[in-house]
């Protein structure tokens, strides 16, 4: 494992009032695990959701697929599966990267891109009859595109064969470059593009992999606005990492000032001893206020909660920035939207909105 995943810097004194961030522990170096607030506790599925749940991972394990739920651990996976949702991770089940809060395996030069892996992905997505898939994927550093076509192909033939299923791809970064970002999206029949940048910008080195910067993220969510306006642009952030409150809201503007659509905004949990360990529990009031700020800012939509995750309820998130009729609910979150337009295309800024 790279010699970086365990390397935890210190942060100087920040401007503007901010306190100084202590060191960043991993959680191994906690002296006890802290315990979770009484507000994470979820219930395991029963009877009709039990069979559903079933059905999600049988689904998954007969096409050879990859989840993030799984993957990444996610607390909320028994949620999902049992209502019929799923994340699918494209590319591999190794990243190139070494991120400190993930639980994603990371490999320098992971196997070769599945070529059967489009057509294994449609065949999932139709069999599960589900309204919007998302589909995330791994870092390939490895390769000169980033993947980039792989996951053009995977989009390209979910949407051939469920036409009616919405998409969404939660993508990495690209290693920056514009020119594989402007392929993958070319004619891309995604609804959302989705990219998170992860935490405030003065943690980027403690939290995330050397190779990834706040930065780099808004040049691809702004972008990704440029190229395709007629599409929901989105990110998320994780509290509970050394980050101070003001400096989340500051991180919400610098998004909105580059297009993005929604937000999510979600509490940090530790999957291991070996992970960034966890700074703070926000009380889930904190969260309801983060929601009123965002649409104060002008998101057309954000979930806000401890448990929230970017790929959680994401199709939820989605219908109700669009659908003004729309009365889903997401346990546990504060759900948000602007005032409903009458269209799709009056969500989106125009290019002089988007920061160049």
């Amino acid at each position: 494992m790279p010699a970086y995943l365990f390397d935890v810097r210190s942060c100087g004194l920040e401007q503007g009032g901010h306190r100084m961030a202590k060191n960043l522990k991993m959680a191994s170096q906690k002296a006890a695990r802290p315990r979770l607030p009484p507000w994470f506790r979820t219930k395991l599925p029963s009877g009709t959701q039990q069979a559903m749940f079933n059905e999600t991972m049988d689904a998954v394990k007969d096409n050879q697929l990859h989840t993030v739920c799984q993957e990444a651990k996610c607390p909320n996976i028994h949620d999902c599966w049992s209502s019929g949702d799923a994340t699918f991770m494209i590319a591999g089940k190794e990243c190139t990267r070494g991120c400190r809060f993930c639980a994603v395996g990371t490999r320098k030069t992971p196997p070769p891109l599945d070529v059967n892996e489009p057509r294994q992905l449609a065949d999932a997505v139709e069999s599960m009859n589900l309204r919007h898939a998302v589909i995330t994927v791994v870092n390939r550093d490895d390769l000169d595109d980033s993947a980039a076509d792989h996951y053009k192909q995977c989009l390209a033939a979910v949407a051939e064969r469920c036409p009616d299923v919405s998409l969404e791809l939660l993508c990495s970064d690209l290693a920056g470059d514009l020119n594989d970002l402007a392929h993958l999206l070319e004619d891309s029949p995604l609804l959302v593009f989705a990219h998170n940048v992860e935490c405030v910008p003065r943690l980027d080195s403690i939290v995330r992999d050397p190779r990834a910067s706040f930065e780099q993220s808004l040049s691809i969510l702004r972008e990704a606005k440029r190229l395709r306006p007629d599409m929901l642009t989105k990110s998320s952030l994780m509290v509970g990492v050394g980050e101070t409150d003001d400096e989340i809201v500051e991180a919400m503007q610098l998004l909105r000032d580059v297009g993005v659509d929604l937000l999510t905004i979600g509490q940090y949990l530790a999957p291991s001893k070996n992970h960034l360990a966890i700074d703070r529990f926000p009380e889930p009031e904190m969260y309801d206020i983060w929601a009123q700020k965002a649409i104060e800012m002008g998101f057309s939509g954000v979930a806000s909660g401890p448990l929230v995750r970017s790929s959680y309820k994401a199709g939820l998130l989605m219908r109700k920035t669009l659908d003004e009729n729309n009365t889903e609910e997401m346990p546990g979150a504060y759900v948000l939207v602007q005032p409903k337009p009458t269209n799709q295309h009056a969500l989106m800024p125009s290019h002089g909105e988007v920061q160049q």
